[in-house]
């Protein structure tokens, strides 16, 4: 079993920056794709960013690309640096362990395991 836990979120103001840390624990073992996903009030979850095994291949969607970056520190902590926050960025921010694969997906379901999710409020 894996466990994921998120943190670093908050409220900031539009044009701030903050930067998520995401833990894996438990029955982690070698490199595996992870990722961030978003889910704002009223709206489903969406793909925000993944990373790659090796942490040299990043996938960002279109709205976050050259704000947000995604990085590894090792096989087990993620972070992701949100910069030029928007109003719109709202949401609360959830991490992905993707076990058995290499390459990063931008589906949820190719995801195994999940965090609870750190709340980000950017404020206008």
């Amino acid at each position: 079993q894996v466990k994921l836990v998120e943190s670093g979120g908050g409220l900031v103001q539009a044009g701030g920056s903050l930067r998520l840390s995401c833990a894996a624990s438990g029955r982690t073992f070698g490199n595996y794709p992870m990722g961030w996903f978003r889910q704002a009030p009223g709206k489903e979850r969406e793909f925000v960013a993944a990373i790659n095994w090796s942490g040299d291949t990043a996938d960002y969607t279109d709205s976050v690309k050259g704000r947000f970056a995604i990085s590894k520190a090792n096989a087990n902590t993620m972070y992701l640096q949100l910069n030029s926050l928007k109003v719109e960025d709202t949401a609360v921010y959830y991490c992905a362990f993707r076990l058995g694969a290499y390459d990063s997906s931008r589906r949820q379901g190719d995801y195994e395991y999940w965090g609870q999710g750190t709340q980000v409020t950017v404020s206008s």
